[in-house]
């Protein structure tokens, strides 16, 4: 059966070869299911995530590429356990956004697309402008205007259009989608190719860990395309018979803007009331992630869960791994607030193998991080 964009809530699918962002009245869609690789089919003369190009929805000769994936994986001692730290900012433009770009965007221009439009609080602005970039592709990014300069200079020196769009980063997401109307959507958080360059993550870990999984994954989580992309790359592994079993996935989500965790911790699919404001965590302040019963879809079927952390948890969480000599952004430092809660309460145990998903340099927040340390610049 010919893969295909799928609208998971009907059933409904649309042929492949024909460019869309989301299917009728504006619903989220995913491909159908991938049979996933075997080991013999990893590219290995590549290194960077196309190395496992036959795992992707499509073909393409001349993907955008400039050396994505293949990150560190760092074994570290948090909270009194052995973790390892899956280091994703050692990327082109220092996140894990890149791996969704790349792939996205190398697919959309074989589609014939030339001009993208994306929103972001930052990092998917900057990947997306960097990747629009390198492949000869215009890109018009919308971001709040809240959004750290560090960000959106990146995105300017690539020579995409920003557009500093006043409110909440809700506000950028449905300035984004009026003008989807023009201008073809690449968006991060709607693109289903976006989740097949971020699902590498998936085989990455299967490589790293010598063809096996860990027991348990803990991402920082906004909209979820890491649970999501871990969701379908294990999934493909385990229907490929590359694995025996799913490795459990837990999304931590600030207490601040937090509507995935407590939708989980509800027990429900649906949005439930939870407070949205400001936080530090600015990656993640994602308010009505479109795929909510997706994500949490795959957090409940791994056998993982959801973390909402305080803004006070993130900030310790931050300094611990900097004064270990790991300098993430404080989205990212989330991920280790949230293992100290798991350990705490028996969830995971310091036998068990876990990875921790660091999304972001902290290069990039320099002055929230400074403002965090009380200092001027």
């Amino acid at each position: 059966m010919p893969i295909a964009y799928l609208d998971p809530h009907s059933g409904a699918t649309f042929p492949l070869d024909q460019p869309r962002w989301c299917g009728p009245g504006q619903t989220p869609l995913l491909l159908t299911p991938l049979p996933g690789i075997t080991r013999g089919r990893i590219d290995t003369t590549t290194r960077s995530l196309w190395r496992y190009r036959a795992a992707f929805p499509m073909q393409t000769d001349n993907p955008i590429t400039m050396g994505e994936g293949c990150t560190p994986l760092v074994p570290r001692r948090l909270h009194g356990a052995d973790v390892l730290l899956k280091c994703e900012w050692f990327m082109p433009t220092g996140s894990f956004k890149d791996r969704g770009a790349s792939v996205m965007l190398s697919l959309l221009r074989a589609q014939g697309i030339e001009h993208v439009l994306e929103d972001s609080s930052g990092n998917g602005g900057a990947a997306v402008s960097a990747y629009a970039a390198a492949g000869g592709m215009q890109a018009t990014i919308m971001a709040p205007e809240s959004t750290s300069p560090a960000k959106t200079v990146a995105m300017r020196a690539c020579g995409a259009t920003v557009e500093l769009i006043p409110g909440s980063r809700q506000a950028t997401s449905d300035a984004a989608v009026a003008r989807a109307a023009s201008v073809f959507y690449a968006s991060h958080n709607w693109h289903p190719f976006f989740l097949h360059g971020t699902k590498t993550l998936a085989y990455e870990l299967w490589e790293d860990l010598g063809f096996s999984v860990p027991d348990n994954i803990i991402t920082p989580c906004g909209a979820g395309s890491n649970v999501l992309g871990c969701g379908i790359g294990f999934d493909e592994l385990l229907r490929a018979g590359q694995i025996d079993r799913m490795p459990r996935i837990f999304a931590s989500q600030p207490a601040m803007c937090g509507p995935i965790a407590a939708s989980f911790l509800a027990g429900v699919d649906t949005p439930v009331d939870t407070p949205i404001a400001p936080t530090i965590a600015e990656g993640t302040a994602i308010a009505q992630p479109i795929r909510l019963r997706e994500v949490l879809g795959t957090l409940r079927s791994t056998g993982g869960g959801a973390v909402m952390v305080s803004e006070q948890e993130i900030t310790d969480a931050t300094f611990d791994l900097a004064r270990m000599g790991i300098y993430v952004e404080p989205t990212s430092a989330q991920a280790s607030a949230a293992l100290r809660q798991l350990l705490a309460a028996g969830t995971i145990t310091p036998d068990q193998t876990t990875v921790l998903v660091l999304t972001g340099s902290g290069l990039k927040s320099t002055p929230r991080i400074a403002e965090m340390m009380g200092i001027a610049l």
